[in-house]
């Protein structure tokens, strides 16, 4: 499994944008997407929402790809 770190500006970052700062998606529609076909997975949950706010330690699964958002 690749594992991505993503790094924290703000206090949190989007969902979609992860995926885009990851490379899985390409754009903002991409990544609607993915995560509607159900293809993402936040902390072990299926998550549905482009919009979801992901925190430091969160991490997200997409396919062979784990991504963790750290501060």
């Amino acid at each position: 499994m690749e594992k991505v770190e993503i790094k924290l500006r703000e206090k949190f970052i989007k969902l979609g944008q992860v995926l885009k700062a990851a490379g899985i998606a390409q754009s903002g529609v991409d990544a609607k997407f993915i995560i509607q076909d159900g293809k993402v997975k936040v902390n072990g949950e299926t998550e549905l929402r482009r919009g979801r706010k992901l925190f430091d330690q969160d991490e997200v699964v997409c396919g062979n790809v784990l991504i963790r958002v750290i501060k």
